[in-house]
């Protein structure tokens, strides 16, 4: 306990933040030097990296998030083999940053989601004890859980940390990220924590990604800056029966992931639609279309008749994809929308630097969910501490 008592009253920590999410490319891990804590805390990203998943252990985790492929056998040992490999990426990170793992005073670990029931439960892995054990630095994880026990949806997490660093006086701004899941985050001009409102707005490059796997027999995985889309149409009738999705027209808070959108959804969808004749390159482009007309759709519902918004900040793998963010602009033409890197931030270390924050705000004392965002009954601390 002294040691926890030692960093709490440190005026400056240098953190690492890891993230692995649903796009599986591999764990991001970044280094961030967080002065203070709450809302005036000051955060500077040291260093970013992303340490790759090999394709044997892409397609372990993928099998694991399956429910007629995953058995607790496999969910056991994958459990420490990504423990492992986190630890081994924030070694990676501040080996390249020139920083002695002793120097590092905190670790925040998401861990890699498998299953995801909103409101109900929801399983991260990647062993923190491992990670622990393995650098000798404290370790908070398993953050999503303490708000699902506070009644909340346990996600999004990240809109905490976009008040902390985007909040702004005069603008109101969204910030979209594209990651598997694409969510939005709403940063009302002079918010307060409890104005802030976030929600996965549907499937972002999930059904892209397995599209291009599986017509390009694995040589790809995913649509570099869009050119296969570029190369098709869009299928307005698979577009309209996209469009009706339930999970569109659900009123936030609300989450989703894998179990909703995942494999057996994609690959059903993609099926029939080749048996149709359609082309791999016109059903990229089609999904592509329904990534950027749901996010703006679940504007139309639930953002732009309660708020003027001043610009929309896009991160994630998505903001990568120039075809999409071409297909976003036209849906929201009275708005610009630019990419992270375009507002002075990186879109790739976003959510790594996130949990960096949020490990901080945990060994601080502070609370760290957002009631308004996730549903929960009060403001809870999340994270497991490891010393």
């Amino acid at each position: 306990m002294e040691r926890l008592l030692r960093l709490r009253n440190k005026k400056q920590r240098l953190v690492a933040g890891l993230m692995s999410g649903t796009s599986l490319d591999g764990i991001d891990a970044a280094l961030v030097r967080i002065e203070g804590s709450g809302p005036s805390c000051r955060v500077k990203q040291v260093a970013f990296k992303t340490v790759a998943y090999e394709q044997g252990l892409r397609q372990a985790i993928l099998k694991v998030c399956r429910q007629d492929s995953a058995s607790v056998a496999d969910i056991c040992a994958l459990n420490f083999t990504l423990g492992e490999r986190f630890a081994a990426a924030v070694a990676e990170v501040c080996q390249e940053a020139g920083v002695d793992l002793g120097e590092l005073d905190l670790i925040g670990s998401h861990g890699q989601t498998i299953w995801h029931i909103p409101g109900s439960s929801t399983l991260q892995i990647g062993e923190p004890a491992v990670i622990a054990e393995r650098t000798g630095v404290i370790t908070v994880a398993d953050f999503r859980v303490r708000d699902v026990a506070a009644g909340g949806q346990g996600a999004p997490l990240v809109p905490y940390t976009e008040y902390v660093l985007y909040r702004d006086n005069r603008k109101t701004r969204l910030l979209q990220n594209i990651g598997g899941i694409a969510n939005v985050t709403v940063l009302p001009a002079g918010c307060g924590p409890e104005t802030v409102t976030a929600f996965d707005t549907g499937p972002g490059n999930m059904l892209i990604d397995y599209t291009v796997s599986r017509i390009t027999g694995g040589r790809f995985a995913f649509d570099d800056a869009g050119r296969m889309a570029g190369c098709g149409r869009v299928n307005a009738g698979m577009l309209a029966e996209l469009l009706a999705h339930p999970y569109l027209a659900q009123q936030p808070p609300k989450s989703t992931g894998r179990e909703l959108f995942g494999e057996p959804f994609a690959g059903g969808l993609v099926g029939k639609h080749l048996a149709r004749g359609m082309s791999g390159e016109d059903i990229v482009a089609t999904l592509t279309a329904f990534t950027a007309e749901s996010i703006a759709g679940s504007y139309r519902l639930f953002i732009l008749p309660y708020y003027t918004v001043d610009e929309v900040i896009v991160s994630g793998g998505g903001s990568h994809n120039q075809v999409l963010l071409a297909m976003l602009r036209r849906q929201l033409p009275d708005i610009p929308v630019r990419t992270q890197e375009e507002a002075g931030f990186s879109s790739d270390a976003k959510e790594a630097v996130a949990f960096a924050i949020l490990a901080n705000e945990t060994v601080s004392g502070r609370t760290n969910n957002l009631p308004a965002v996730t549903g929960a009954v009060k403001p809870v601390i999340m994270g497991k501490i490891l010393l």
